[in-house]
């Protein structure tokens, strides 16, 4: 492998982990697949490669693919809710981000959303595919009807399904990125001093909360439903100053406001939110150790 074979690798890199992430909604299964795709590039006969990008995105989705269905078998025995693994983003305004097209900036914020990511998971592996690749990154209908193998008119059918599924189940989100940051800020220093009146007061009517442990640390095992329900819990585990070896800080975390409480250094819970209609829709809390410990320091 040269140097120029490499630089062609790394110049695609961000699409190939982009898409990885989106197929499957863990970063080490993403990690593993693009791996095996730098295996795959570096030893394919470049003859028979007319275009990089094309064989690259081609291999990684296939990978993917079949990483997809295996991982399926794991979260059959999950204990609890289970969350896509949070991605820590680069997404708010701000940000380098800020100074591209601002519709693109939110189409990926979107995509890669842990609301979004949920709602994946009730895909196909084939119809996750087509969505992540036409939604996220725009690829033609021709090129991915290449990538999967099969007719363009049948990767029409797909994307089609696929956008209707996903368009009826996703939540909504707030359009103004810096009020859904402010609000979602208050929001949580809400839940951190234990205000109920605080809570209740951001909290849609019918907000739900959705908490992702594996069993591995104190958490609902059963999503709660109804702004009473979970502005009470959050208002009942904040610290409210009974820990002096609790710290926690604001990041952006797949495409939103998130926060990320430690506990004597060690990363003990994430919180992330959906927002609309000036109000917090959902609660996302991330307390399985594996899905957060690469937030340490």
């Amino acid at each position: 492998m040269n140097q120029d074979e490499t630089e062609v690798f790394e110049e695609h890199r961000p699409v190939l982990d982009g898409v990885a992430y989106r197929m499957l909604g863990r970063v080490a299964d993403a990690e593993d697949v693009v791996q095996e795709a730098w295996l795959r590039w570096s030893s394919a006969d470049r003859g028979r490669v007319r275009e990089p990008r094309a064989y690259l995105v081609r291999v990684t989705t296939r990978l993917a693919i079949d990483r997809l269905r295996q991982v399926q078998a794991r979260k059959e025995t999950y204990v609890g809710p289970w969350l896509p693994e949070p991605l820590l983003t680069d997404l708010a305004p701000g940000s380098a981000r800020e100074r591209e097209d601002g519709a693109e900036r939110a189409v990926l914020a979107e995509s890669v959303s842990l609301a979004v990511l949920v709602v994946l998971e009730s895909l196909s592996p084939l119809e996750r595919a087509v969505f992540v690749l036409r939604e996220a990154f725009g690829f033609p209908y021709a090129e991915i009807a290449e990538v999967l193998e099969r007719s363009e008119p049948a990767v029409r059918q797909l994307a089609g399904r696929a956008r209707r599924h996903v368009d009826e189940r996703k939540p909504r989100f707030e359009v103004d990125p810096r009020q859904q940051r402010e609000l979602t800020q208050g929001f949580l220093r809400a839940a951190i001093d234990g205000d109920l009146e605080a809570l209740l007061g951001l909290l849609a009517p019918e907000a739900r909360l959705v908490a992702d442990s594996a069993g591995r640390a104190k958490a609902p095992r059963q999503i709660l439903f109804g702004a009473d329900k979970v502005g009470r819990f959050l208002a009942a585990v904040g610290p409210q100053g009974r820990m002096p070896s609790f710290d926690y800080r604001f990041l952006e975390i797949n495409g939103s406001q998130g926060l990320l409480a430690t506990v004597d250094g060690v990363p003990d819970t994430l919180f992330l939110c959906d927002v609309a209609d000036g109000r917090i829709q959902s609660v996302y809390v991330v307390r399985n150790p594996d899905k957060i410990a690469r937030f340490a320091g």
